[in-house]
């Protein structure tokens, strides 16, 4: 069987393509860098991170975007020997316009390299690619309305796009305006017995979230919907494991057998908020007499267990608790940073902005991925200023944070101290009683349980002690605040100096278990 989410923790938007044997899926990563996560797997049921596409600044500039700006649900397809990657980098989302660049790089493997990234379009977001067996491609996404009297979601267009000169060529046209679901957008096609399918997300990305599925004899409509539209969806079911279900693409296994990865949420027990952000879940789907594709066993309900594709198991690797600092599963938000520096002997941050600033941090995290964890680091810092500070945070992004740090004060000399920040209104739960520590050698401690989140420290690794009172782990979440957020919770080391001089802290390791 396979167990979902496959993808656990902030891997939203799932776009899957098998090459052979290999199974890849891409992911959206917002304002987090390196871009782009691709996952590998063999069977469908074990899968291993190996890497991220967009991983220069050539390719990727995040300096400034806001939180859950930056890079929106990329497309994975495999083509004339090589791989395209569509995706947008949204520069603002919040306002009545938005700021939506689309882009396109290939590469002639899954490890690279990537070209110099081509700008397509900016006329909404969710691009994908569609390569027709004529040989023709055709590039779609959904369009933003800005106007006051219309639905701002537009629809869905699609327009031909020449590989020769890797541009649009003709009139974008739309071809589906969505069903009653409404906010249709992440549009994937797909050619089957005749028909064209076009699978879309629909119902915004929350608790209604929902997948479409339309057909057409034509390439340009009209689409005809699913007779049970939508075919995913956990809109309404409470009691569902599993929550938020849309967003989903499709692959055929080399047996001939289909399977639908698709965004979902798991939210902390006896709430709606998923502090773990979006992550990737499969469904087995199955085309029936009718030519329509259904989940196999019927209903639309996002199964927690599916039955596994007839490969050979293969297994990865368990993850270790402590990753070297040069694993893939790190990021830093809006990066690259010359600030983050990895060696063999730890991680070396040198203090930069705050942990609200949109532009240059040092910060290196890992994605929560459970819960129940127990993050600690152990760090080696020497502030001499009020204004440096270095730790480890619980961080969502700019607006939702809980940090324990080490720093200095006039008349304590070092001490530990607490920032939160709840929607972007900041408060500090240890008030004036900050924590005096007689070394800057410090282990530090963060422990999710459930709701709950509790700092601690320790000198010598062996006797932890209470940082401050039990905080509110599930403020960090998507579905808190009045921001909008895409994310998912990261533990994270970081260190600010807010004086400019550029005070280092070093860190040693981050062990992080579930």
């Amino acid at each position: 069987m396979i167990t979902n989410p496959i993808l656990p923790g902030f891997n939203p938007d799932p776009s899957i393509c098998r090459v052979g044997d290999d199974y890849y899926i891409a992911t959206s990563t917002f304002e987090w860098f390196p871009g782009v996560q691709i996952h590998h797997s063999k069977d469908l049921v074990h899968w291993e991170l190996i890497g991220q596409a967009l991983n220069e600044k050539r390719m990727l500039d995040l300096q400034g975007v806001p939180s859950s700006g930056g890079v929106w649900a990329p497309a994975l397809s495999h083509a004339d020997g090589q791989f395209y990657l569509c995706y947008t980098v949204v520069h603002q989302h919040e306002a009545a316009t938005k700021d939506t660049p689309n882009f396109l790089t290939t590469a002639p493997s899954i490890d690279g390299p990537w070209s110099d990234p081509v700008f397509i379009n900016s006329s909404g977001f969710d691009p994908s690619l569609f390569h027709d067996i004529d040989g023709k491609k055709y590039w779609l996404n959904m369009v933003w309305d800005h106007r006051p009297d219309n639905h701002p979601f537009y629809g869905i267009i699609l327009q031909e796009y020449d590989p020769q000169s890797k541009s649009l060529t003709g009139k974008p046209e739309l071809i589906f305006k969505g069903s009653s679901l409404g906010l249709t957008e992440g549009p994937h096609l797909y050619q089957r017995n005749g028909f064209y399918y076009l699978l879309t997300a629909e119902g915004g990305t929350e608790y209604e979230h929902a997948v479409t599925l339309a057909r057409s004899h034509d390439l340009r409509g009209p689409f005809e919907l699913h007779p049970q539209n939508p075919i995913l969806t956990s809109s309404g079911k409470p009691e569902l494991a599993l929550q938020k279900a849309g967003h989903a693409s499709l692959v055929e296994t080399q047996g001939g057998e289909w399977y639908m990865p698709h965004l979902c949420g798991r939210p902390l027990p006896g709430t709606k908020r998923c502090n773990l952000g979006r992550e990737t879940a499969i469904q087995k789907v199955e085309w029936r007499a009718d030519d329509w594709l259904y989940l196999a066993g019927g209903e639309n309900d996002p199964k927690p267990q599916v039955p596994a594709p007839q490969l050979k198991p293969q297994p990865f690797p368990k993850l270790p608790e402590r990753l070297p600092f040069d694993s893939p599963h790190y990021a830093t938000p809006r990066g690259p940073s010359s600030s983050v520096v990895r060696g063999s002997n730890g991680l070396t941050l040198t203090g930069r902005e705050s942990l609200e600033s949109n532009f240059e941090q040092a910060m290196l995290a890992r994605r929560l991925t459970q819960h129940r964890a127990t993050a600690t680091t152990k760090i080696s810092f020497h502030p001499q200023s009020f204004q440096q500070m270095a730790g480890i945070a619980a961080y969502y992004n700019t607006f939702l944070f809980h940090y324990l740090h080490l720093s200095h004060d006039e008349e304590q000399g070092l001490c530990l101290q607490i920032h939160s920040c709840d929607d972007g209104k900041s408060s500090f739960p240890l008030g004036s009683e900050i924590i005096p520590v007689s070394t800057g050698e410090l282990f530090l401690r963060a422990t999710f349980e459930d709701l709950s989140l509790q700092f601690f420290f320790s000198e010598d690794g062996e006797t932890f002690q209470k940082a401050g009172p039990a905080l509110d782990a599930s403020v960090l979440s998507d579905d808190h605040g009045e921001h909008w957020g895409f994310t998912g919770t990261f533990v994270a080391l970081a260190c600010q100096d807010l004086t400019g001089a550029g005070q280092p802290a070093h860190f040693s390791f981050l062990e992080l278990s579930c």
